[in-house]
Order: C-alpha cells, then structure tokens, then sequence
C-alpha cells in the first residue's frame, strides 16, 4: 500500500513538473531580423507612415526605418519587436525631420494568402506608465536591449538620411 501511495505521488510530481514546462507560455523568441522579409519591412513602414500620415498634413513626404530585435510566431501571428524611427521631410529643409518620432514598438503581422497584414501596434505609454509599458510589450532579453537603444539611433539616422537624400535627388 506505501509504494502504491508513493509511486502515485511520484507520478503526480513528474506529471505536474511536465504541465507545468508545457503550459504554452513560453515565447519562442527568433533573434534579429534575418528571417523578415522585404514586403514585410515594407508593411510594418508603410504600415506606421499610414499612421501619422494624418497627423502630419504639412509634410511633404514620410519615411520610416526600424531595427529588428527579434520576433516570436503563435498561432500565425507574427510578432516582431523593433525600435521605429518615423520621419516627416520637406523639399525645402532637406534631410531635417520636420516631424516624426524614435521610439520602441512591437507590431504584429497576420499573413493572408501571400500578403502580410497588421492586426495590432503597441508603442510604450508616456511619462511614468512608460517602463511599466515596456515590461508588458517586450521579452526580458529584448527590454534590455531597448533600454540599451534609447537615444542612441545612430544607424537608423544614416538609413532615414539614405532614404531622404535619394528622395530629395529624384526631386530635382
């Protein structure tokens, strides 16, 4: 009777350890953005430009660049964790942003057929919600990796200043 009693407990110990590691919560992270696509880098920009588009009537042309931290995929859903940079130029002022932003966000994409659509976009809230915003929107590893971006976009400032200088070209 003992060792029926304790192998039950034994059973029910490995069982509950096994739900437990397989209770579907765990986010199976990708790093980096070299399994996103060009139409879906072109979706999530065009997707951001939309976006602001109205905010910004006075802008003669937007653009939006962004860096990859990884994505997660459930359910079809891709989720893709990124810092934007969105930017408002005009003819007359060159590559001087006029208007835009440089923020974290997290952006999520549904494929339908062949085309990629958004379903949802989170940017962090303002002021004093914003860490909190943060820890509910990314990953651990990719918080850090936020906090570490914070002001410090010098590469997404060179990919805006290609985009603009070849725009500005075509316009003279």
């Amino acid at each position: 009777m003992f060792n029926i009693l304790k192998s039950s407990i034994l059973l029910l110990l490995f069982g509950t350890v096994f739900l437990v590691g397989c209770n579907g919560n765990e986010v199976n992270l990708i790093d980096g953005d070299k399994h996103i696509t060009e139409e879906m880098d072109e979706v999530i920009s065009d997707f951001i430009i939309q976006k602001y588009s109205s905010i910004n009537s006075d802008i003669e042309k937007q653009f939006e660049v962004h860096k990859v931290y990884g994505t997660s995929e459930s359910d079809g859903v891709l989720s893709v964790y990124m810092w934007s940079y969105y930017g408002g130029f005009n003819k007359s002022t060159g590559i001087e942003n006029r208007a835009g932003h440089s923020l974290p966000a997290v952006i999520r994409l549904s494929k339908k057929g062949e085309k990629y659509s958004v379903i949802k976009y989170t940017e962090p809230h303002d002021g004093e919600l914003y860490p909190s915003s943060l820890k509910k929107m990314f990953p651990e590893k990719y918080l850090k990796l936020v906090q570490q971006d914070t002001g410090n976009i010098e590469e997404l400032q060179k990919e805006m200043d290609e985009k603009v200088k070849k725009w500005l070209e075509m316009q003279e």
